[in-house]
């Protein structure tokens, strides 16, 4: 009955998004794989702009509190994150230190440095898809510290679909702004 109720719900959250926005998940061992993907109506350096605004991001994507820059390593960003997943009764936190490595103008690296997951490694990737249009997708391995095993991927996709969701609706807000200042 749980388990109908979560996939039940999980549906729900992924009808309610828009369409051009998708988040498949995968099992790899104790770890899951993750291909979100979103079709945005705005300019390249709108996009860069937002997936890039690490101080500023926990004001966008939900279930995150606090995220800065707290370091540099050559060309990449030391960045602090803290918040939490929360699914039905389950509540996680998550508190970690990345090291972001942007490969302008297209790509833009994560991997864990230190917190309570055991991995987190993925690529923004910006393409041109059209006249003013970027397809965006995160690709990446996610392996928490502690997830219920029938539970971990549906509250992985569920968690990760609202953050991407909270991304791509900042970037339609941006791009908004901007046109009206044009």
């Amino acid at each position: 009955m749980l388990v109908r109720a979560t996939v039940l719900l999980v549906w729900a959250v992924s009808a309610s998004a828009a369409q051009d926005l998708s988040v498949e998940t995968q099992r790899r061992g104790a770890a899951v794989e993750v291909r979100a993907y979103a079709l945005v109506d705005a300019a390249h350096a709108t996009v860069w702009n937002t997936v890039t605004d690490y101080d500023r991001l926990a004001q966008f994507v939900p279930g995150m509190h606090s995220s800065r820059i707290v370091g540099r390593r050559d060309a990449a960003l030391v960045v602090e994150q803290r918040g939490e997943t929360r699914f039905l009764f389950f509540v996680y936190p998550v508190n970690v230190t990345l090291l972001a490595t942007p490969r302008p103008p297209d790509a833009v690296d994560v991997h864990l440095l230190r917190g309570n997951l055991k991995r987190l490694d993925g690529t923004y990737h910006l393409e041109a898809a059209g006249p003013g249009r970027i397809a965006l997708r995160w690709t990446g391995l996610v392996e928490p510290d502690q997830l219920p095993p029938l539970l971990g991927e549906l509250v992985m996709r569920a968690t990760i679909r609202a953050q991407f969701d909270g991304m791509v609706r900042e970037i339609e807000r941006r791009e908004a702004l901007a046109a009206k200042a044009r």
